[in-house]
């Protein structure tokens, strides 16, 4: 019934139990490769210059960024909203398929999870910086604080609270949850003391009995259960941010759907690139096969199908209500106006550029499908950047227009957010396997009846 869709072998190269796990567990025991030094390096840099930025913002105040009084939400939104999206990955990912029964995602549904949780706790630093006193954040925790002060419950700002710390738990649970196994295999495996120490403390004395595999599928097709349905929510809170404003461009029912699937369609996207890397730089082209790359580009150009529609939708709804402020901000602001780079750039990006994978020689072309997958990334940007500078720089009065720019701060936060995910992911390559041992050992026999 749950037969896997994607073509060609799951894992090549006649592997066996013991290659498998030589395979994975080697970056861990040899230690890192030349190119990781400077990667680190570069990420270190960008992460001090982040923290330099959230530290003038901590000392001096929001006013350091180029919002205004129109603009009171800029990059610091955007990234976070963009942020999220990336985060989506683990779930929409790992999880999905998981539960459609999906062997193929084995090879990836690690690393995938690895990055939602690295990029949820960037998107994290974003909401609690905007706040302008950081040390004020505790006040949105659900709470009764000694002075009786109660949060808003009414606030979507308050419901991306709860959801987004729900999120973070729930992945990080089930990406811990999935390593156990593994790193039972690292610990008798290695000969180091301190490894071995280290990675025992981590499997929870982990041995591998059949009770404690039957324990260990029930618990992982439970939290798939309660974490799915976290991708909807999740990602149509923070639509709510927008959608229950009046703001011309935000005030529309299709934002839920429109954010979660493009939360999925920018994870998926950074799934895709993060996955060519690894296969690229630690030789993994027996596990992350051309029939994996393929299955992701086939998703992709679906998913890009439907943010086409959205966007047409959008722009026809704007056309067809008669509502002047929409038309305005749709016709006069985005397509023809000052914002229509990023506008243009967000569809050609998203909507045409991944419409290439309907062709197999592209799908087949690593170089490509990886330049592709960059595109992606950059439109999903491009996507938040036009959602909330359009509709705030110009709103119902003329007299309050004006133009935002942001600064270095605000850059610099942003950089330092690419440096702390950079970093997460080049820690996670060194000190955790890339890839479930156990779950390809487990479609090893899978793969070798579709060989014979």
């Amino acid at each position: 019934m749950y037969k896997t869709k994607i073509r060609g072998v799951l894992v090549e190269g006649n592997k066996s139990y013991k290659d498998i796990t030589r395979d994975i567990v080697a970056p861990i025991e040899q230690g890192a490769p030349m190119w990781w030094y400077p990667a680190m390096a570069i990420s270190l840099l960008a992460l001090i210059y982040g923290i330099w930025a959230g530290y003038v913002t901590i000392t001096e105040g929001i006013g350091t960024w180029g919002l205004n009084n129109s603009m009171g939400w800029g990059w610091d939104i955007i990234n976070f909203v963009w942020w999220i999206g990336i985060g989506h990955a683990g779930t929409a990912f790992s999880i999905f398929l998981l539960i459609l029964r999906q062997k193929w995602r084995t090879s990836i549904n690690r690393a995938a999870e690895a990055m939602t949780v690295a990029a949820v706790l960037c998107a994290g630093i974003f909401p609690m910086i905007h706040m302008g006193r950081i040390w004020m954040a505790f006040y949105i925790m659900p709470y009764p604080t000694s002075r009786l002060l109660w949060v808003n419950f009414n606030s979507p700002l308050f419901w991306d609270v709860v959801a987004i710390s729900t999120y973070l738990m729930a992945s990080a649970t089930f990406w811990y949850v999935g390593m156990i196994p593994d790193f039972a295999t690292i610990r008798d495996k290695t000969v180091s003391k301190l490894k071995k120490t280290i990675y025992g403390i981590l499997s929870f004395g982990w041995v591998g009995s059949a009770r404690g595999w039957l324990r260990y599928e029930a618990l992982a097709m439970i939290l798939g259960g309660l974490t799915a349905p976290l991708v909807i929510s999740v990602h149509s809170i923070v639509s709510m941010d927008f959608a229950t404003s009046v703001m011309p461009g935000w005030h529309t029912t299709i934002f839920p759907p429109y954010f979660v699937v493009g939360a999925i369609f920018s994870g998926f996207g950074m799934v895709l690139t993060l996955m060519i890397i690894i296969r690229k730089f630690y030789n993994y082209q027996s596990y992350v096969t051309d029939g994996h790359i393929n299955a992701i580009a086939r998703i992709l150009v679906f998913i890009s199908l439907i943010m086409g529609t959205a966007y047409t939708t959008e722009i026809f709804i704007a056309w067809y209500s008669g509502n002047e402020y929409e038309f305005f901000t749709f016709f006069k602001n985005r397509i023809t106006g000052d914002y229509m780079v990023g506008f243009y750039g967000m569809v050609i990006c998203n909507a045409i550029i991944p419409q290439l994978f309907w062709f197999s020689k592209i799908r087949k072309n690593i170089a490509l499908v990886f330049i592709i997958s960059l595109f992606i990334n950059l439109g999903m940007w491009f996507e938040r950047y036009v959602i909330i500078v359009t509709s705030l720089s110009k709103d119902f009065l003329p007299a309050n227009w004006s133009e935002y720019t942001p600064t270095v701060v605000e850059i610099g936060i942003y950089v330092g957010t690419l440096g702390l995910f950079s970093m997460s992911v080049l820690l996670f390559f060194k000190y955790i396997p890339m890839i479930a041992i156990s779950e390809v050992k487990g479609i090893l026999k899978t793969t070798s009846e579709e060989r014979s």
